[in-house]
């Protein structure tokens, strides 16, 4: 028998705004992008935007529609990220959502401790090995910006303890372009070269203009060095509602898709080709107190809206979620945490990224990791959906046991038994005396036993210690010639 109907897998899935909605944000976008402009403080893309057709008046720079177009149509409407060792990983396209981790924040909280200490490079190395234990997490960022180095060369840092940490795809934060040229550097050691680097990225660069509607030198020339040797790129415009943005999310959504859409433009005028996320964070601000938080529903719904214009245009997507700004990992924080990553699954958002922020994203927090990594999991397997077909209805089975009996024992159930229902590695859902005789142990002390169980126990594939050797001198010249050319600008 053949029959359409009969089998059905349809992933769970929201909408926030309507086709209309969506036409006039673009609208607006492209209309600010000419009528408004960007203060471009990069002269090398002043001359390219200008040569390309945009109005240049000193370092205000005019778009025209006619010029996003045409980079629209050069720019890929996905790309894949492999780990290290060369696998695919990541198809970052159409409705596909992956997570990631929490990053750049100044403080991170000790794995062992849960002392807060100002950031350090041994910590984004303990942060990037549990998130390489964590099933369900499935990229890494530095969790943390390390600040026992100059931050200058944090970056060449702080990528050599990730990726010398875990297998997962990268997303990484440059901090000059000349820092970012020397990371693509050092991940082509151990692609095998520039080329093979370009055929299977394993990482991606993360540029993050200064909103609102100013392109810093610096953040051009990253997204330059991106595009320049096809690396893939998620630019991160983050506006603030009533701040750095107007304090309606519909406005703030314009601003976030006029000024990603000027990180594309720039990125397509450069190479032609080069992939790039259609992407941006929504930050929200509390009035009363000037507080930036990162745990408010309304964050997860302007992205998710903002999400629907990327989409619209068939380009890839960017999330923030798994993160509160709660400065413990107790309820507040699985509450939190819990509601963006399930809203933003349900958005279709690709990569998803801030897993483990505490405190206003001032904290990076790998026992929020691990418990974000359980939330991940459980997000996962509700967006499965239900497939609907003869077996899964099962007619058949229904009519075998017959009024009275039980499933048990019928092999239906033996075939199903194990991937119908999702297991947690911690939630408590064994009767209460079991639950007593364990130590009457609260999520916060089984997230910790998990925590000390990955530190102890978990190993990452090491890289070769040639290719290693190679990694730390270039990062070592690189560090020598950034603090010279630092030195030389002051």
């Amino acid at each position: 028998m053949i029959n359409s109907g009969a089998t059905q897998f349809r992933q769970p899935q929201m909408r926030i705004l309507t086709e209309d909605q969506i036409y006039e944000i673009k609208r607006a976008a492209f209309d600010i992008m000419f009528s408004v402009g960007f203060k471009v403080l990069h002269e090398g893309a002043r001359d390219m935007l200008k040569k390309a057709g945009a109005v240049v008046e000193g370092e205000l720079v005019r778009v025209p529609e006619f010029i996003v177009k045409q980079c629209l149509v050069t720019a890929p409407n996905g790309f894949t990220l492999y780990d290290r060792l060369g696998n695919r990983a990541l198809e970052v396209e159409g409705r596909k959502s992956y997570y990631g981790t929490s990053t750049g924040s100044p403080r991170f909280k000790d794995a062992r401790t849960g002392e807060i200490h100002p950031t350090r490079v041994e910590d984004i190395g303990i942060g990037a090995r549990v998130a390489d234990a964590c099933e369900n997490i499935d990229w890494v960022m530095p969790m943390g910006s390390s600040q026992d180095v100059p931050s200058i060369v944090s970056d060449l840092y702080d990528f050599e303890a990730v990726v010398t940490n875990t297998v997962k795809p990268i997303v990484f934060l440059g901090y000059s372009g000349r820092g970012t040229e020397l990371v693509f550097e050092m991940a082509a050691e151990i692609a095998g070269g520039k080329d093979k680097l370009r055929q299977k990225p394993f990482l991606a660069l993360y540029p993050e203009p200064i909103t609102p509607l100013v392109q810093p030198d610096e953040t051009i020339d990253r997204i330059f060095a991106a595009a320049d040797n096809f690396i893939p790129q998620v630019p991160g415009p983050a506006p603030q509602l009533g701040a750095t943005a107007p304090a309606t999310m519909a406005g703030l959504i314009t601003m976030i898709t006029a000024e990603s859409l000027m990180c594309l433009v720039l990125a397509q005028l450069r190479q032609p080709g080069c992939p790039v996320c259609l992407s941006g964070n929504v930050q929200i601000m509390n009035m009363a107190s000037g507080v930036f938080g990162v745990g408010y529903p309304e964050m997860s719904l302007g992205i998710a809206a903002q999400a629907e214009v990327s989409q619209s245009f068939d380009l890839p997507t960017w999330g923030y979620a798994g993160c509160s700004d709660s400065k413990l990992v107790d309820a507040q924080a699985g509450l939190e945490s819990g509601f963006s990553i399930m809203t933003q699954a349900l958005s279709g958002l690709n990569l998803i990224h801030d897993v483990g922020y505490l405190d206003q994203a001032m904290v990076c927090s790998p026992a929020q990791l691990v418990l974000g990594n359980e939330a991940v999991g459980m997000a996962k397997k509700f967006m499965e959906g239900i497939r609907v077909d003869q077996g899964t209805i099962a007619r058949q089975v229904i009519e075998d046991i017959g009024p009275g009996g039980h499933y048990l024992a019928h092999e239906h159930t033996l075939k199903h038994c194990r991937t119908a229902v999702w297991n947690s590695k911690l939630l408590a859902r064994e009767p209460y005396e079991t639950w007593q005789s364990k130590g009457s142990k609260d999520m916060a002390e089984r997230v910790q036993e998990r925590l000390a169980d990955i530190l102890d126990n978990h190993e990452v594939p090491p890289i070769d210690g040639a290719v290693l050797a190679r990694i730390q001198a270039i990062r070592d010249a690189g560090a020598k010639e950034l603090l010279a050319m630092a030195e030389d600008d002051s």
